[in-house]
């Protein structure tokens, strides 16, 4: 949330944090938001994100808030637009991380790693529904984009 909050000030761009706890909070958020006239939503990923990733996208969708999230699955499920670790890749990782320490190596002196390639993918039916145009230059740099 810090190096959100850095880069909004650096834009200049007023961030205004939505917190839910409950799945029964999204509706609220998402209306608030609407009140508020925010002009997108971030999600950030963890498992309460994933847990309710489709009402979110729903909720997104029907109070035509555009939603940015933190991994391509919510994309290929209608989302907007997202930005994040290549998760396939990650998991790559640790399985290799996982066979050394079966063969015998500590995992205290295993390297942190953190992701090294990110992935933008984009959904241009939900762009579309939204009524929103995502430049050409956005565009063709996306890793994925679902028609």
């Amino acid at each position: 949330m810090q190096q959100t909050k850095a880069a909004a000030s650096a834009i200049p761009a007023r961030l205004q944090p939505l917190a839910t706890r409950q799945p029964n909070d999204l509706p609220a958020a998402f209306g608030e938001a609407v009140r508020d006239r925010v002009d997108a939503l971030i999600v950030f990923t963890h498992g309460f994100a994933v847990l309710n990733g489709r009402r979110i996208i729903e909720l997104a969708a029907r109070n035509r808030v555009p939603t940015m999230y933190g991994w391509r699955d919510f994309v290929d499920d209608g989302g907007l637009i997202s930005y994040g670790p290549n998760i396939e890749l990650m998991v790559k990782k640790a399985a290799s991380y996982v066979d050394r320490i079966i063969k015998s190596e500590k995992p205290g002196d295993l390297p942190v790693q953190q992701p090294t390639k990110f992935d933008l993918a984009i959904n241009l039916k939900t762009m579309r529904s939204l009524g929103i145009t995502i430049p050409q230059s956005v565009l063709i740099r996306a890793d994925r984009v679902v028609q």
